[in-house]
């Protein structure tokens, strides 16, 4: 059994939600634990005809057997993760947020919302995780463990998640966003308010960067991003509706900029992230030829070509390969 972080190599909207549905179920690992910023990032997945979005939850509850984690340094909005549970029907037993969690309070979000400089110069989503981590850095932020909303779900992550990684078991550690949004590596100032990669992760949950066996960055076969900063790639609106490449954000609705896949910036997401294996998304949407495939094999010439190119260019495998936007429509190549 591995222990295997999930991240994103662009600006978020990767995919990584899917892949981790994948994975959950493929896989079916008894933990999967939430790390990344908070409900400012939406996964959204496809599972038997039915959409659904989530911003605080691990998309890992597909897995029915999984215990469901929400490690320290991820952000907690207590309505949105209780609107979550009622709506997408969890046993709250299932979950587990780690008392030290920072909660998001209702000033944060209009102090967010409020802020020139967040909403016309950065972009934000407007969900107040950028004032809640500056509470959390100025050593004033309310915490889960001084939630009455949250105080039946309460769990020590760190513990639960190294007590099974001691017991064999694998756990899946799902990120969130990308490596351009990284506060640290990504663009700044058009960046979220933490780190975004697979090292940030391990410190969200709360294990040592030894006790990872893979990371799977995910790409999409296009980049994308929402809010404002530099984009090299980026092409006309236009053009990229012609070609069907055309995205809304899951959370904010906004559409997304869309350009072409950046083998310079994935190059060095895969060196700071420490990548052992890549996932690449939406071929189908690229090729539409491809949809639906189960084989490399099988795939169509420039589709195949396509994939031989990112394995070439970025030396590493590209195991999971998503032909359609069901979870189970994947390539999986992982031997």
């Amino acid at each position: 059994m591995s222990v295997t972080i999930v991240g994103g190599g662009f600006w978020g909207d990767e995919g990584k939600g899917k892949v981790v549905a994948y994975l959950a179920l493929a896989d079916r690992p008894p933990v999967v634990a939430r790390a990344g910023v908070g409900p400012n990032a939406g996964h959204t997945i496809l599972m038997d005809g039915r959409k659904v979005v989530m911003r605080q939850l691990p998309v890992g509850y597909v897995h029915r057997g999984a215990r469901l984690l929400i490690g320290a340094g991820v952000l907690v909005d207590p309505e949105v993760t209780l609107a979550e549970i009622d709506r997408l029907d969890v046993d709250p037993a299932r979950l587990g947020i780690d008392p030290l969690c920072t909660i998001i309070e209702s000033a944060h979000v209009v102090d967010d919302r409020g802020r020139d400089h967040l909403r016309e110069v950065v972009g934000t989503t407007g969900t107040g995780t950028g004032p809640a981590n500056e509470a959390r850095a100025a050593r004033r932020a309310r915490l889960a463990r001084d939630e009455p909303l949250l105080a039946g779900l309460l769990a020590d992550v760190s513990a639960e998640v190294n007590g099974a990684i001691d017991a064999g078991d694998a756990v899946l550690i799902e990120g969130t966003q990308g490596f351009g949004l990284s506060l640290y590596h990504g663009d700044y100032p058009f960046v979220t308010s933490k780190d975004t990669t697979a090292a940030a992760f391990c410190m969200d949950v709360g294990v040592g960067p030894t006790r990872i066996d893979e990371v799977v960055l995910v790409f999409k076969a296009f980049a994308s991003r929402v809010g404002e900063g530099p984009f090299p790639t980026e092409l006309p609106r236009e053009l990229a509706a012609a070609r069907g490449w055309e995205e809304f954000g899951a959370v904010t609705g906004r559409p997304r900029r869309i350009g072409e896949f950046d083998f310079e910036r994935a190059s060095r997401a895969i060196m700071v992230n420490g990548a052992t294996q890549l996932a690449l998304t939406n071929l189908d949407r690229r090729f539409p030829d491809a949809a639906g495939l189960e084989r490399l094999e099988a795939l169509p010439t420039e589709a195949r070509r396509f994939v031989d190119e990112v394995e070439a260019r970025l030396r590493r495998p590209v195991t999971l390969v998503s032909t359609g936007p069901e979870v189970r429509a994947m390539i999986d190549r992982r031997g």
